[in-house]
């Protein structure tokens, strides 16, 4: 008897096969989020599928700067002359809690909340930032956490944005 050796096809869909067991296994060690260990700064609930506290997936800042901070230098119509934001692009915080939703509701700790159709945070570099000018963004200025788009790059100097660009956020909601 000969060995079996799998040719053309049977390659291809041996090699497809195992590289889905291989990226399902690398999802499934991702699918978990640790637990704060600082103050929880940002609570997401709603259509997600990675969770740390209960049905919702908390985090602290430390955890939030884990998953890779992006820069956006900007002009808004809250500060004078260009402002330098850092913070954590929204569609990678997204993906990291398997968000599932078409929308996001982002509410303030004042109880502002807006409604953002998730689609921005890929057709735009939108990022939840969590510093302004090299500084953590205090409550009393619009921090912990501001919903900052780069208006001056992609012409988002319009009140749609600009009313979507909650600050004080405290809380998403995926729906």
């Amino acid at each position: 008897m000969g060995m079996f050796l799998p040719t053309g096809r049977r390659v291809q869909a041996l090699a497809m096969a195992l590289f889905a067991v291989a990226a399902s296994q690398a999802y499934s060690q991702d699918a978990t989020l640790s637990k704060p260990e600082g103050k929880t700064i940002l609570t997401i609930e709603g259509e997600i599928s990675v969770t740390n506290s209960g049905s919702e997936a908390v985090f602290d800042r430390a955890m939030l700067e884990e998953l890779g901070v992006k820069t956006v230098k900007t002009t808004t119509p809250w500060y004078d002359g260009d402002v330098t934001f850092e913070g954590v692009p929204m569609r990678v915080l997204l993906e990291r809690v398997g968000s599932e939703g078409e929308e996001l509701v982002a509410r303030a700790l004042n109880d502002y909340s807006t409604v953002i159709p998730i689609s921005d945070f890929y057709d735009h570099d939108v990022i939840l930032a969590l510093k302004r000018d090299g500084e953590y963004m205090e409550i009393s200025d619009k921090g912990p956490l501001f919903i900052v788009y780069p208006y001056d790059g992609e012409n988002l100097h319009s009140q749609q944005y600009y009313a979507r660009s909650a600050w004080q956020v405290a809380r998403l909601v995926v729906r």
